[in-house]
């Protein structure tokens, strides 16, 4: 069985994911693009989040299209009142979300 080199447990119960969420500063906005479309744009990711992963939960989720790279994920459409509760559920901190 591997051990993580961080946290010092094995792989299955590696916790330093669930470290990082929790000390993110993610910032929700929303922004007008070509042809006068919304999106929701989620920005403020750690380099040590799968931010392909999260997006894609998020779509998945909120049954929207999107994308994920660069540290921003941007979500067709205006899901700002529902993005929130979605990146708590998916273990990021409550009070680091704007």
């Amino acid at each position: 069985m591997e051990i993580c080199p961080k946290c010092g447990l094995p792989e299955p119960a590696c916790i330093c994911e669930q470290m990082q969420k929790s000390s993110q500063r993610i910032k929700i906005t929303t922004d007008r693009k070509r042809y006068g479309k919304i999106v929701t744009v989620i920005m403020g990711f750690d380099s040590s989040i799968d931010v392909k992963k999260t997006a894609k939960q998020m779509k998945n989720e909120l049954a929207c299209g999107g994308t994920g790279k660069n540290g921003i994920i941007e979500l067709q459409g205006d899901h700002t009142k529902r993005v929130k509760e979605i990146l708590v559920k998916l273990g990021f901190d409550a009070e680091s979300i704007e």
